[in-house]
């Protein structure tokens, strides 16, 4: 069980794109006309087989829009996991507490896609959606031709999501339900999967959990802070990109 995709919401995708692939030196990769089907335009960005997205409402009364406008503006908004065994997954969710508000299954150019998005409610914080790919090096939502516009000069993929709460403890169990993993032990909120972590922080100032920062494995720190003070998006020595901190593991 990996991270594989975390999920920007904005309403300039393109501004937002740019500004992405500008700090860290990464390419833009596809389009999905499928999200047209939601009211939604997007675009993934690789970092290496993992993946930023930005969905942009486009049409209104969707989650997005109306996640947008109780937000405020853009912000962290779902969450992808990798799993290994789709099928078992699916399973213990549907004899949980939790509710499957969405059921996807998409074949192309010998490419199988399975994903559940658990219901946000219950979950907390963001959207959570369990994925599963065969072959399992590929990943459908970013196209059948992303690994062509990988770029690792200066960043490697993401390593973790942190999410932010008044009750950190109460969201964590919530989350420890959603993917059937316990937390790890000792003081600190977090939950450890295959090469990346999704942590929880105590924030008394936030009136609804979310997306506190994404965290991404960098191979040239320096070039991303410089990077970064070129955009005037590095602020008291932390990069803030569409409403999520960026935080250089």
């Amino acid at each position: 069980m990996r991270l594989r995709q975390l999920v920007f919401v904005s309403k300039e995708r393109d501004r937002l794109a740019k500004e992405i692939c500008d700090v860290l030196e990464l390419k833009e990769a596809y389009n999905d006309p499928g999200l047209i089907n939601f009211g939604l335009e997007n675009v993934l960005i690789p970092l290496n087989d993992t993946f930023f997205e930005i969905v942009m409402p486009v049409q209104e009364n969707t989650t997005a829009e109306r996640f947008f406008n109780k937000t405020g503006g853009e912000g962290g908004y779902m969450i992808i996991v990798d799993v290994e065994n789709f099928e078992k997954e699916n399973e213990r969710i549907k004899n949980s507490e939790i509710k499957i508000i969405w059921n996807g299954d998409r074949k192309e150019e010998n490419i199988h896609a399975r994903t559940i998005h658990l219901h946000p409610k219950q979950v907390g914080g963001a959207i959570l959606s369990l994925d599963k790919m065969i072959p399992e090096d590929e990943w459908l939502w970013a196209g059948t031709n992303w690994k062509k516009h990988i770029n690792k000069s200066i960043v490697d993929s993401i390593s973790g999501v942190i999410l932010k709460s008044r009750d950190p403890d109460k969201l964590c169990s919530q989350w420890e339900l959603a993917l059937g993993k316990k937390r790890d032990p000792g003081e600190i909120f977090n939950i450890s999967l295959d090469q990346s972590n999704i942590s929880f922080v105590n924030d008394k100032n936030s009136k609804e959990d979310g997306i506190h920062a994404f965290i991404i494995k960098v191979l040239n720190r320096e070039k991303i802070i410089e990077n970064a003070k070129l955009k005037g998006l590095l602020i008291n020595d932390e990069i803030t990109i569409g409403g999520v901190k960026i935080i250089l593991d």
